[in-house]
């Protein structure tokens, strides 16, 4: 049996709640289940969970559903670096447990995937590196532990950018060297631009962690790993709902870093509820990471969040400068930011969805550091330290939070894998890129890395502290709660994923959601003649540590009053 989707989310699972859903497909079923199948694409989690509990599907179903659509579509998509092969065991095994009427909760029986960072034991752990290629870690994350305890089967590993996108600044997103190029199922084609036609996307998957099989219904819902904007910009780019949590929310332990300082696993999601089912299922306090703790979890899954009049009395921000509207920072020759006359558009019908919805709209709402006219309080003026040119002696006016953590916690990461360890060192992993050179173990060569190694964890201590207290400075107290409390907010809004810079640097959450699309417009331009699909283009709420619940209610809110979720048409 297949509910029509356009009814079904339309109407919302807060007024369309699950008692609703279960009598629904019960009468559906009593009318004739037998002579059709409930199908995984685009159901929410609590759709399967009604399913299961009248009988008219079960977890292996589901899983086999799912493994079917995998082999259809993946050589198009090249979604997956592992498929887990006890999946179909484990969910005849769930299936057996609620037929005993023992549930684990809203993800008994429900397939996810894992970014192939996160370590798991049976499936290897790449981090889509050459190094690292079929290596099978010692211990599972604690995340994928808390979720298997929750009920979630793990079907898959998802392709990544390798290494979360610490490698080379010219390495095309969804790159790795395991499995090559990943494509956005919005528009699965390469790249046919000449000096770009080496195989990538000419749809940008977007950041580090792919939503591509979450998107084309390859599984539920997928975890994701966001350091500077990889859970937000994929999700943005293939239409996805995620949540990137406040850091310390979930554990990191048993995830590749980049650094500790601002790595996090978050959901992504077709569905603000679906993902927030699956946040609630991995965060919580663990002795291995010393960051959590930090925030409560959630006591229900954020049920009490799924509230489709959250947004009345609401106050929403709008920060113009940057995220909207250009501005040229002190000292600067020319403007940076602002929006395409297209996604001025979409956003001027967001910001109308909020203000039909009751939302109080206070605009603008500029972030105090991103409009400071002194360079040194400026947050703009100090961005991360990327390329070759940003390596010793090249430094002064960028943070070096990302490749002098990169060295600290990848190092620790793998002396945390024992005997079992690849390669002993950052530096033994670059000496091994570059042995295997012919191999494509760096295909765009390994800038970052390089920036990484030569900094001296001991000696450059005092140097990272600094820009450590600046980042926190600019992003926290002279920028988000800075802008929160002087305008008495509830959230930002932002468009798609433009606040992941200083968001990051804050380690505060957001949840971004789909709205509308864009022209996906190249420079240069695609040959005449090739038509281009459009980009899908979301919107984002951010808010201060810990306020994930009120997030997810706005996000909620706001996702049943503009139900925006399309599907790609190519992969039904």
């Amino acid at each position: 049996m297949r509910m029509d989707q356009t009814s079904m989310h339309g109407r919302g699972l807060a007024r369309f709640g699950l008692v609703t859903v279960v009598a629904t497909l019960t009468l559906v079923g009593s009318l004739g289940a037998a002579e059709e199948k409930f199908s995984v694409v685009e159901s929410s989690i609590a759709e399967m969970q009604a399913a299961m509990g009248v009988g008219l599907t079960s977890s292996e179903d589901i899983v086999l559903q799912y493994l079917e659509r995998i082999e259809r579509y993946e050589d198009r998509l090249h979604a997956t670096l592992a498929i887990n092969p006890n999946a179909v065991a484990q969910a005849r095994v769930l299936d057996a447990e609620r037929a005993e009427g023992k549930l684990r909760g809203p993800l008994h029986g429900i397939p996810v995937a894992l970014k192939d960072n996160i370590h798991t034991t049976d499936m290897p752990t790449t981090g889509g590196a050459l190094a690292f290629k079929d290596y099978v870690p010692p211990y599972e994350a604690t995340l994928v532990a808390k979720l298997e305890a929750a009920g979630a089967i793990i079907l898959a590993k998802t392709t990544l950018t390798e290494l979360a996108n610490w490698v080379a600044t010219g390495m095309p997103n969804s790159y790795n060297a395991v499995r090559g190029y990943g494509y956005n199922p919005y528009d699965p084609r390469p790249d046919p631009r000449e000096g770009f036609n080496d195989g990538r996307a000419v749809l940008d998957t977007g950041g580090s962690s792919s939503g591509i099989g979450t998107a084309a219904n390859f599984w539920a819902a997928n975890v994701g790993t966001e350091t500077s904007g990889s859970i937000q910009i994929p999700a943005n780019n293939t239409g996805l709902v995620a949540i990137k949590p406040t850091v310390g929310r979930v554990s990191r332990h048993g995830i590749i870093p980049i650094t500790a300082d601002q790595d996090t696993a978050g959901a992504m999601a077709k569905y603000v509820a679906d993902a927030a089912v699956l946040l609630a299922g991995m965060e919580g306090e663990d002795p291995s990471d010393s960051a959590t703790g930090v925030c409560p979890p959630s006591a229900d899954s954020y049920q009490a969040s799924l509230n489709a009049d959250g947004l009345k009395g609401a106050r929403i921000g709008i920060p113009r400068a940057f995220f909207y509207r250009a501005v040229t920072p002190p000292g600067e020759a020319g403007p940076r930011g602002g929006l395409s006359p297209a996604e001025v558009a979409v956003m001027d019908r967001a910001i109308a969805v909020l203000k039909a919805q009751g939302a109080e709209i206070v605009d603008p709402a500029d972030l105090p550091s991103v409009i400071a006219k002194d360079p040194d309080d400026n947050q703009l003026l100090f961005a991360n330290c990327y390329d070759l040119p940003q390596g010793k002696g090249g430094d002064a006016n960028c943070s070096v939070i990302l490749k002098y953590g990169m060295k600290r916690d990848f190092n620790l990461w793998l002396d945390s894998l024992g005997d079992s360890a690849p390669v002993e060192s950052l530096t033994a992993l670059r000496e091994f890129n570059l042995a295997h050179r012919s191999q494509n173990a760096i295909r765009y060569d390994q800038a970052e890395l390089d920036i990484s190694d030569e900094m001296d964890v001991e000696k450059d201590r005092a140097r990272w502290r600094a820009d450590r207290d600046k980042d926190l400075r600019l992003s926290r107290t002279e920028g988000i709660d800075a802008a929160l409390k002087d305008y008495r907010l509830d959230a930002l809004f932002i468009p798609s994923w433009r606040s992941e810079n200083i968001l990051n640097k804050a380690g505060y959450p957001a949840v971004i959601l789909p709205f509308g699309e864009v022209p996906n417009t190249l420079d240069p331009p695609l040959p005449k003649g090739f038509d281009a699909e459009p980009m899908p283009f979301g919107v984002t709420f951010i808010g201060t540590a810990c306020s994930e619940p009120r997030l997810i209610e706005l996000a909620y809110a706001f996702e049943q009053a503009s139900r925006k979720r399309r599907p790609p048409v190519q992969f039904p």
